[in-house]
């Protein structure tokens, strides 16, 4: 479930800011989109997995808060975060 470290290290660098920015809104936010998007195979197979289950729902939680602040504070990269992300919003 986790992320291998060279996959969240090509994440980090494909959305990062500055050169040392590994925690902006937008690494965040496509670092937690990845990891969603990497349970939906394991609850295919594993369907009774509650406990996972919770984790996920928490994790999309997290990442609604993220998308709400940069909605708010920069109206212009939220969409170009969704955009990039193929997110629905």
């Amino acid at each position: 479930m986790a992320l291998e470290k060279t996959k969240k290290k090509e994440i980090i660098s494909k959305y990062k800011i500055s050169k040392n920015d590994s925690g902006s809104d937008e690494v965040q936010i496509a670092l937690l989109t990845e990891r969603i998007n990497g349970l939906s195979g394991h609850f295919e197979k594993n369907v009774k997995d509650h406990h996972s289950r919770y984790g996920l729902i928490k994790m999309v939680s997290r990442r609604k808060k993220l998308l709400n602040h940069l909605r708010k504070e920069n109206p212009e990269k939220y969409q170009q975060i969704i955009a990039r992300l193929d997110l629905r919003k």
